[in-house]
Formats: structure tokens, C-alpha cells, sequence
């Protein structure tokens, strides 16, 4: 479990802050937050991938020390729109990885995908509260991220909507006690459609989520509900529980970010908007509590919750994701390389919709996994997963 206690900064101090993945989701609802609350934070380092106009808007509005694109094409760009500002500018995969170890009281890694599993370890590696929304760092490399925590003290702070609220309520003093887990899902755009409907899906369907406004990539991971696989995965990380003591119900509303079962029969629930402002001014006030602008809960309007269990036969991605934890040797990562290859070939419009799970499928078939020792072990099995990956989605189109 990677919860455990170090020294936090006085709530009347300004934080010293990092956003890696400054322009995603995340990072502009934490940036939205940083600006409503100026005195409680200090800007340290920004990371985004290419978007470097926004980026430097960015690193000007909140002085921030350090401004960095992963993409080394877009470094002109940064060094160009931070001019004259005494910002400093990087570029390229070692100058992202590095951010992560700038110095800072807390570190939001906010980067999708496999991406930032660099950055992601550079953050933990520096012994500071790191708040995880890049949950790809878990599922690829858990055992290694786990190691990093326990060497340098580091206190993981969960930012998905579901692993906030399962550590807003789980007592850790008596874990011992808990009973399950229970991740809710909304279901996704394609909660009630027929499989033969979701095989002419398209991505701008896929992408439309009813309820939460999220990255194309995660978008499309809730319409399969690859998302909640993945959570899954990262919930047995975070959690002292096992894989078959963490359950997935969908929940249409969103109201309910999920719950914790306890041996006396107690289920202790989080609820809130569906706003990820909430989770993430938790974790940003952690353990104090600050004001958000999220629309306050009313269940007298909401008037009823409805709650389901998953159709594995329509969405095979939550069964896929626990055949993969349970096995071990790597087969998390390869799980995660072939989603993000057949999710962009999806998008790209190479595969259909329910390929996306079917590439996921037959690269676990083909790809034999092993130990995930050292970042060298993750890097051989990602790129052989995603070269798999990609020869099966040629042949398909």
C-alpha cells in the first residue's frame, strides 16, 4: 500500500506546486483551482506534450520557474513565447522526466498513458506528495512505483474521482476490517446500446461522455470501460485489498464516486458532482480541505440512484483488465500498450469501436510477458506490445 505518512506543509505557507501535463484535463482543472486560490500556491514546474502557446500562457500567468514540452519540435515555440520572461524553457523526453524531480511540496502527474511513467517516478523518487491521475504509472509498473514510495517516503494521493473517494473513506486503521471495494462506472455513452449498434460507433460518439468532461484517450477508454479496468488495477495498487475483493457497479449518475464495504456490513460511500475539481481540491488542500467551484450535490432534485452490474459480454475490457492483474508477469503492461495502440487506431479511424478490446484481446494472446524488475524490463515489454499491436491493426485495415 502506498499510503503512508510524511511531514506535510503548514496550511498558512504557500505550496509549492508542480503540474505535469499542464494542458490536459487535469492540469486545466487544477490549473482553474491554483487560480481561484492564488495565496495557497506557488507554481513551480508545467509539462505539457506539444501545446507550447498554451503552455507558456501558462508559465506567465502563474510565474512558474520551469516550462517544459515532451515534443523537441515545439521547443522553438516555448522559447519563443516565454521571451523575456526569465522562465526558463526545455524540451525533449529527459527534460520531462527531469521536471518531475524539480522541487516542490506537491506534484500533480497528470500526463495519459505510459508517457508519464518517467516523470511520474522522478516525482515520487523525490520523497514529496505526489497527486496520481496517470494511472497507466501503476498499471505498467506498480511493483516499481510502489518500491520508489517506500525508498523515498513519498505519500501517493489518488486523484481519479474513484480512488479519491475510496481514500476519503477508507480507515486505514482498519483495513483489516474492509470487506471489498466497489468502483462505480457511469457506463459511458454506450451503457444501453446493442453490440451491433457500437460496432458502427464512431469516435465522436465515443468521446461524448454524458457526464464528465475528459481527454479523447480516456473518453474512449470509458465508452469500452477499459477505464475501469485499469482503475481496477491501480485500486489493488493503491489499497491493501485483493484483486478478487474489488468490485465494479455501474452507476449512471456519477453521484456516487465509489464506496468501501466493511466486515459489519457498513458501507461508507463518497458522493459529490460529477466534477473532477473535487477530487483534485482535495488532493491539492490534503489533508486541510479548500473551496471549489463545483455545483453543490442536491439528491432531492437528483431524486433517485440507479445502479447495475456490468455487461461483460458487451464490455469485456473489466474482465480483461483482472485476467491481466492476476497474471502477473507483465501482462498489465501489455494490457495497457495494445489499449493505447487501438485506442489511437480507433480515433485515427483504422479499427472499429469493439476492435479495440478484440487487438487487447489477441496481443495478450501473443505476447509473453515477464517480471517488470527495472524501467528496462517495462521499456522491452511496451514497445514489443505496441509493435504487436500495431501489425494487428494493418492486418485488420
Amino acid at each position: 500500500m502506498a499510503l503512508t505518512q510524511i511531514e506535510t506543509p503548514s496550511s498558512d505557507v504557500a505550496r509549492r506546486i508542480s503540474i505535469l501535463g499542464a494542458t490536459g484535463s487535469i492540469g486545466k482543472s487544477t490549473a482553474d483551482l491554483i487560480r481561484r486560490n492564488r495565496d495557497r500556491f506557488d507554481v513551480v514546474a508545467l509539462t505539457a506534450n506539444k501545446s507550447a502557446a498554451e503552455l507558456a500562457a501558462l508559465a506567465r500567468e502563474f510565474d512558474a520557474e520551469l516550462a517544459v514540452v515532451a515534443d523537441p519540435s515545439a521547443y522553438d515555440a516555448l522559447r519563443e513565447g516565454l521571451a523575456g520572461s526569465g522562465i526558463e524553457a526545455a524540451a525533449g523526453p529527459d527534460a520531462l522526466s527531469a521536471a518531475g524531480g524539480v522541487s516542490a511540496d506537491l506534484i500533480v502527474a497528470g500526463i495519459v498513458g505510459a508517457a508519464g511513467l518517467d516523470s511520474t517516478l522522478s516525482a515520487v523518487g523525490q520523497g514529496t506528495l505526489v497527486a496520481l491521475a496517470n494511472k497507466e504509472s501503476l498499471v505498467c509498473a506498480g511493483d516499481l512505483v510502489l518500491a520508489a514510495t517506500e525508498r523515498s517516503g513519498t505519500r501517493l494521493l489518488p486523484l481519479d474521482s474513484e480512488h479519491n473517494a475510496i481514500f476519503q473513506v477508507f480507515e486505514t486503521e482498519n483495513a483489516g476490517d474492509v470487506e471489498k471495494l466497489i468502483l462505480t462506472a457511469s457506463g459511458g455513452p454506450f451503457r444501453t446500446w446493442s453490440r451491433e449498434r457500437m460496432a458502427a460507433a464512431t469516435p465522436d460518439e465515443a468521446i461524448a461522455h454524458p457526464n464528465w468532461d475528459m481527454g479523447r484517450k480516456i473518453s474512449v477508454d470509458s465508452a469500452t470501460m477499459m477505464n475501469k479496468g485499469l482503475e481496477l488495477i491501480e485500486a489493488a495498487y493503491l489499497f491493501p485489498v485483493g484483486v478478487d475483493d474489488i468490485d465494479v457497479l455501474v452507476h449512471p449518475q456519477s453521484v456516487v464516486h465509489s464506496m468501501v464495504a466493511y466486515v459489519d456490513g457498513s458501507v461508507l460511500a463518497q458522493m459529490g458532482t460529477p466534477d473532477m475539481r473535487v477530487p483534485i481540491a482535495h488532493a491539492l488542500a490534503w489533508p486541510a480541505r479548500m473551496e471549489s467551484p463545483a455545483a453543490r450535490l442536491d439528491l432531492a432534485a437528483i431524486g433517485s440512484l440507479e445502479f447495475e452490474e456490468p455487461d461483460h459480454e458487451r464490455f469485456p475490457s473489466i474482465a480483461l483488465a483482472r485476467s491481466a492483474l492476476s497474471a502477473g508477469r507483465g501482462a498489465t503492461v501489455v494490457l495497457n500498450a495494445a489499449n493505447e495502440v487501438a485506442v489511437e487506431s480507433f480515433l485515427d479511424g483504422r479499427i472499429g469501436f469493439l476492435e479495440i478490446a478484440e487487438t487487447v484481446m489477441r496481443v495478450l494472446d501473443k505476447v509473453d510477458g515477464h517480471e517488470i524488475a527495472s524501467l528496462e524490463d517495462f521499456r522491452s515489454l511496451d514497445r514489443e506490445s505496441r509493435h504487436v499491436s500495431e501489425n494487428l491493426v494493418k492486418s485488420a485495415s
